[in-house]
């Protein structure tokens, strides 16, 4: 039966394996619209699923998501492909459009969710955007308050406090509203994900949770102060916990959530477990949006060995979440 509001994968960076997982999940069975260039969307079927058929349609309403059919929204200007494992601003430009567009969409509710392929840092940069990330962008166009980043595979759930910023930043930034928001958005995000009353854990800034304010006290003066906050709400937050422990506890089933102080400490447990099952699932944003555990490649990017598992992963999560939102 055809999906009335279907979900939508904007194609990431042109010049990296965007195009190519996207072209391979789609061929695997995904039912899905595409927000970016039919030049590259083409392109890359000829590379890797030559029988595929590519149609560009208006609005996802055109959309009849038939199998072996790739439909895609013409969301950027292309004249030319960009070149392919290079940082370009063209490619920058497009993938930037695509994510616009797909977020405009979203918003209206004209598809369930998005799901981004990567994006380069440096590429949008270069074509004069300053965003360094995904989260960002949906932070200012989603519709949103505010917005944070949880990471998700089969064994732990990270949120962060901070994202995309220099050490040194996220420790000024980690102040008693980010830990506020941050832990909110974890319990809602558990939630979401068909946990009734999420335990979440809040990982410690400091080596061993400051140890009782020798190593630091923001523990003592910013963190915990936050949990017990968040518990005054009804939510089961506890810590903080020393951040080099609590991802093996949470792994062992003793939390649901941990809550990371800043992007590597987050990050790390759930990428070392592999990246072909971990999701990036932006929190607080009025849609839903996933996206793979991993950047643009573009040291494999156009030589048809990529692997479409995580993007995958991150349709089957973005389809779960926008079933449990229809239900609401």
């Amino acid at each position: 039966m055809t999906q009335l509001v279907p979900l939508a994968i904007t194609m990431g960076d042109a010049s990296g394996i965007g195009p190519e997982i996207t072209v391979k999940s789609i061929a695997a069975g995904a039912r899905v619209v595409v927000y970016g260039s039919a030049l590259v969307m083409r392109d890359a079927v000829a590379r890797h699923a030559p029988g595929m058929v590519v149609k560009v349609i208006a609005a996802p309403t055109d959309a009849t998501l038939e199998p072996g059919t790739l439909e895609v929204i013409e969301a950027t200007a292309l004249s030319e492909l960009p070149p392919v494992g290079e940082i370009s601003a063209a490619s920058g430009q497009a993938a930037y459009d695509s994510i616009l567009a797909a977020i405009q969409a979203a918003k209206a509710g004209q598809i369930a969710g998005i799901v981004t392929a990567p994006i380069h840092k440096e590429a949008l940069s270069r074509a004069g955007i300053g965003y360094p990330g995904h989260t960002e962008m949906l932070a200012d166009h989603g519709g949103a308050e505010r917005v944070a980043m949880m990471l998700a595979n089969d064994d732990i759930r990270t949120v962060l406090v901070t994202i995309h910023m220099s050490l040194r930043h996220a420790i000024e930034a980690a102040d008693f509203d980010a830990q506020m928001a941050a832990i909110r958005l974890a319990h809602e995000g558990g939630q979401a994900l068909g946990i009734a009353r999420p335990r979440v854990a809040v990982a410690g800034l400091n080596p061993h949770a400051g140890e009782g304010g020798l190593f630091g006290d923001e523990e003592i003066t910013i963190i915990r102060p936050a949990i017990e906050a968040a518990r005054t709400e009804g939510i089961d937050a506890s810590g903080p916990w020393p951040g080099d422990t609590v991802f093996m506890q949470a792994r062992k089933g003793a939390f649901d959530v941990v809550v990371a102080q800043y992007h590597d400490q987050g990050l790390i447990p759930v990428k070392y477990l592999g990246l072909g099952k971990g999701v990036n699932i932006t929190l607080g944003l009025p849609f839903v949006r996933t996206s793979p555990d991993h950047g643009t490649a573009f040291d494999i990017a156009g030589k048809g060995i990529a692997d479409p598992e995580s993007l995958q992963t991150a349709l089957a999560y973005a389809a779960r979440l926008a079933s449990a939102r229809a239900a609401d």
